[in-house]
């Protein structure tokens, strides 16, 4: 298996802080990659809004939705599945992982941005501590989860 990002090796990865959300030939990696991903999940049908370099070279985030209810959860399991197949066009291993090199990077963990009709109300920000109290009890004793939490780890 692989041990690095596409288009790098290990011995010259720079620090995070020039790759973040990054342009250019130097410091993006796999941009065809992500285009290629995000007119497929669009040729499908699929309700996605938007695609950007992240933490590491080679690490691509995308945005699924806005998507009614329980529709999101379809079309990312539908656009991971395009995203894999994707990939194998251009000989890459797509990893999940939320930290998929150790060292002093950035977590790369999956995240969801949502809202409920609470939190859109007048002073919705102040049923925001219920919500993460919830979010926290997935971390609790679990590493995976944990991961995901804290990119230092």
């Amino acid at each position: 298996m692989y041990d690095h990002p596409a288009g790098q090796s290990r011995a010259t990865l720079d620090s995070t802080v020039h790759y973040y959300c990054a342009v250019g030939a130097t410091k993006v990696f796999g941009i065809q990659i992500s285009e290629a991903h995000y007119k497929a999940c669009l040729y499908a049908g699929l309700c996605v809004s938007g695609s950007n370099a992240e933490v590491m070279p080679a690490q691509w985030e995308y945005q699924v939705g806005p998507c009614p209810g329980t529709a999101m959860g379809d079309e990312l399991w539908v656009s991971r599945y395009i995203l894999h197949r994707v990939a194998e066009d251009f000989g890459v291993i797509v990893t999940l992982d939320p930290k998929p090199m150790p060292g002093d990077w950035n977590g790369a963990g999956g995240h969801c941005n949502f809202s409920t009709s609470r939190m859109k109300a007048e002073n919705g920000m102040k049923v925001c501590p219920y919500h993460l109290s919830h979010l926290i009890s997935f971390v609790t004793g679990t590493v995976l989860n944990f991961r995901y939490f804290q990119g230092s780890v």
